[in-house]
């Protein structure tokens, strides 16, 4: 599969907010939210332009697009997944894609960034109910588990797990167990659990048209 080689710090000047795209570089002063806040290009921040309404609702798919790490048909088939299940299009569209297993790990603090964590997923890192998952696009379903490899353990991106665990904030809907480095799927993201960041509608009107 391919991979998105932009630099990183521009897609978020881009997007004009913090896309966690670099891990703990975002949480630091360094940070190019922090020191340049404004889109990149030769006309520095004299050079924003006045978007029409779908110029704003193709920006708001690409913001979502970078925030998960997603090629534009990854992004396309989970919407089209989304519009075929019952209840809300734009809320089913993020919970599918909070419910990534590439996302999950981030979620927990495994990963400092999605990008690590599919890296992780597809190296073989994780089980799903004791079975192997390198499928970075699978979709944790209720009830099931998922556990870093025992094998892995001792791998270098988890040695200092105690201090990322510290700083993660883990939604509520997946259950925690610190001693044997294990997560349970209680529920399906709540309203509150999903991105607050991401303009849902803007997204829709773009794949409707």
């Amino acid at each position: 599969m391919g991979r998105n080689i932009d630099n990183k710090c521009k897609q978020c000047r881009r997007a004009g907010e913090k896309l966690f795209l670099k891990g703990e570089r975002c949480l630091g002063p360094k940070c190019a939210i922090i020191k340049r806040n404004y889109a990149p290009g030769f006309h520095g921040p004299k050079g924003h332009k006045r978007l029409s309404d779908y110029g704003l609702q193709l920006q708001e798919k690409q913001k979502a697009k970078k925030y998960y790490g997603l090629f534009e048909k990854q992004l396309s088939l989970t919407f089209e997944r989304a519009k075929k299940k019952q209840g809300d299009a734009g809320k089913n569209f993020l919970r599918l894609l909070e419910m990534r297993l590439d996302n999950v790990i981030y979620r927990l603090g495994w990963a400092t960034s999605r990008a690590q964590a599919r890296q992780l997923v597809t190296h073989g890192h994780f089980t799903v109910n004791d079975r192997k998952a390198s499928t970075a696009s699978m979709t944790v379903k209720l009830g099931q588990v998922i556990k870093i490899k025992k094998t892995k353990q001792n791998n270098r991106y988890f040695k200092n797990l105690g201090e990322k665990l510290k700083k993660a904030q883990r939604p509520s809907w997946l259950n925690f167990d610190v001693t044997d480095l294990s997560a349970k799927v209680l529920h399906e993201p709540q309203d509150q659990d999903l991105p607050q960041n991401l303009n849902v509608q803007m997204i829709i009107e773009y794949y409707s048209k």
